[in-house]
């Protein structure tokens, strides 16, 4: 039996290397500050319980998602897959690709280059011009984006990060004047209901650390607002 906790986390596959998971907007991917119940602890009880493992059970952090985000991630089940795994996040050997519901309508398909720099103390990430803008910490972000549906004051769209910066998607999106739904740090007018941000990591793909065969893993966005005004 799973874990009583948090039953809207779903295992979208498992075996003795990978354990992958669908978030919840909102729940921390590992314990930080509010001491809230992270979808670490949610996949150690649960190996805990449908493996019959007592004691302490190792569950390596491969990657992370934001709070307020939600969608596919990825843990590794014994050490030599955590490294594997990580040396494929490091040479960008895995890919990612998210939904997301923005204001306005961008453009149908484009490619987002910025120079960006994260202020740690305030967690918040700062857009640079083209060129570095004389900040030595400023770091290249790529994104590509489609634009799918739009309702002229929403859009959904689909967004692939080449490059791996903190809240690349978010603060590149809110620099071309379509902020994300919902996230007010990056210029969102108003809160979703749940505190959440409509980002959605809808899937992952990556190889096998041991057969190394492609494999892609995909979940569907939330069935709430606004996700729901496009099917």
């Amino acid at each position: 039996m799973i874990p009583q906790t948090r039953q809207d986390v779903h295992i979208l596959y498992e075996d003795n290397h990978l354990l992958i998971m669908s978030k919840p907007a909102c729940m921390p991917v590992v314990p930080d500050s509010s001491r809230d119940f992270s979808l670490l602890d949610w996949g150690k009880d649960y190996l805990k319980i449908s493996r019959n493992k007592p004691g302490n059970v190792f569950l390596g952090v491969v990657h992370r998602l934001d709070r307020p985000v939600s969608g596919v991630v990825c843990f590794a089940l014994t050490s030599k897959a955590a490294s594997r795994l990580s040396k494929q996040l490091r040479k960008k050997r895995m890919g990612k690709k998210y939904l997301a519901v923005v204001h306005g309508t961008p453009p149908s398909e484009t490619e987002l280059v910025h120079w960006i720099s994260k202020d740690r103390r305030k967690n918040l990430v700062k857009i640079h011009p083209a060129n570095q803008g004389g900040s030595p910490k400023a770091k290249k972000a790529k994104t590509i984006l489609k634009l799918l549906k739009t309702n002229g004051k929403l859009s959904l769209v689909e967004l692939e990060p080449v490059t791996g910066r903190p809240h690349q998607l978010r603060a590149q999106c809110a620099h071309i004047g379509n902020p994300i739904a919902g996230d007010l740090k990056y210029g969102a007018p108003e809160p979703l209901p749940d505190r959440s941000i409509a980002l959605h990591a809808f899937k992952l793909t990556l190889l096998h650390p041991t057969r190394k065969n492609c494999m892609t893993f995909e979940s569907g966005p939330p069935l709430h607002p606004p996700w729901d005004l496009f099917g």
